[in-house]
């Protein structure tokens, strides 16, 4: 098994964990409804998707 010859200091391990951040999920506008929805996806608001309506959604 691989065993480190130095101690790793404190800043060369807190650098290498610094890129485990979540992103926020990025957001567009429905062009029907104008709620936020992910892009590329069906509205859940109004159930419509590039501009024809996929899902029924009751009103």
């Amino acid at each position: 098994m691989a065993v480190p010859k130095r101690k790793m200091t404190k800043a060369r391990r807190d650098s290498r964990r610094a890129n485990w951040k979540l992103t926020a999920p990025n957001l567009v506008e429905c062009p029907q409804c104008h709620e936020l929805k992910m892009p590329h996806r069906v509205c859940a608001e109004c159930g419509y998707y590039d501009g024809k309506e996929v899902i029924k959604t009751e009103e």
